[in-house]
């Protein structure tokens, strides 16, 4: 699918519709709103055609008047702390996509071993060189009639080591030089209105440049997850062991903020570390139990907020 250099500069690509993909996206508890909404701001950004019915049969014959929406930047930003599932979310949503619009969608997500090391002029051309292979990739799927029969999706995790303000003072010319290479970048594909679309992660959406969080056609921000979400979240995770909703509630209000903490746990406390906790106290020789399953919640302790991440 990707050529050597290509292969360098991307992690490995992904065509969906991929079966994996959606198992993965299905185990993200909790999140359907955001699923939801990702799905129909991706679909409008790299499958402008996907409203075209929708409009037709709701609001008859005025595709037109969708310019505000299908005329916005190729460029979604998912912003939160650490553990919140936009990673996750990210890497697997355009099996979603591609599902919905029928169509074939490739992602992708840009090596981080390939983002250079900081001497001159690399940063500026690794960014030139990810949007000219998804342009390249891009153009394949735009037909003559301006249908496209496919997608591509660039994803760029931990993005504001990427696009960082240009406006602090202590950062680099090369790296100003890189921001301003991504911002032409996103420019280009929405002048040349290929179905390709930029994801980007970021724990520090305040450490991103304003140009291009002027430029994202949506920033999503992922908070951790509330006691409904948690509820959600266990009640799956430990449905084969039987231990009852009254414990579960329990253990959802102990997960969250505390008199001695401002903040519960996230997504990944939760099924990465606090889950696998109380199923390896019990393992090999005994039976998960309320008990032991409640003095476990209680021993956890959630990962600290990443320091300038979204407030919670």
């Amino acid at each position: 699918m990707l050529n050597v250099e290509e292969k360098n500069l991307f992690e490995d690509s992904v065509q969906f519709p991929d079966f994996d993909a959606k198992f993965r996206l299905d185990q993200l508890i909790g999140l359907d709103d955001y699923k939801s909404r990702l799905t129909k701001m991706l679909s409008v950004l790299i499958y402008p055609g996907s409203m075209e019915s929708w409009v037709n049969k709701f609001h008859g014959d005025h595709f037109d008047a969708l310019s505000n929406i299908l005329n916005r930047p190729p460029l979604i930003v998912l912003a939160g702390d650490v553990g919140s599932g936009k990673t996750a979310l990210a890497e697997n949503i355009s099996d979603s996509v591609a599902r919905l619009n029928n169509i074939d969608v490739i992602l992708l997500p840009l090596s981080l071993s390939s983002r250079g090391q900081g001497r001159v002029g690399e940063m500026t051309q690794l960014v030139s060189n990810a949007f000219r292979e998804t342009k390249e990739l891009a153009k394949k799927y735009k037909s003559e009639s301006g249908k496209s029969n496919g997608a591509v999706v660039l994803l760029i995790d931990e993005a504001d080591a990427l696009a960082q303000s240009r406006e602090s003072s202590q950062m680099h010319h090369e790296d100003r030089a890189g921001v301003n290479a991504f911002i032409r970048g996103i420019d280009s594909l929405a002048s040349e209105g290929l179905p390709a679309a930029v994801i980007m992660c970021t724990n520090r959406l305040d450490a991103l440049d304003p140009a291009v969080k002027r430029r994202a056609a949506e920033i999503l921000l992922f908070k951790r997850p509330d006691l409904s979400q948690r509820k959600s979240v266990l009640e799956q995770s430990l449905a084969p062991f039987d231990l009852g909703h009254e414990t579960v509630n329990k253990i959802a209000e102990m997960t969250g903020a505390s008199a001695t903490r401002n903040y519960g746990f996230s997504f990944s406390d939760i099924t990465q570390r606090l889950v696998p906790a109380i199923v390896l106290d019990a393992y090999p020789n005994k039976a998960v139990t309320k008990e032991r399953a409640l003095h476990i919640a209680s021993l956890i302790q959630p990962t600290p907020p990443f320091l300038g991440a979204v407030d919670e």
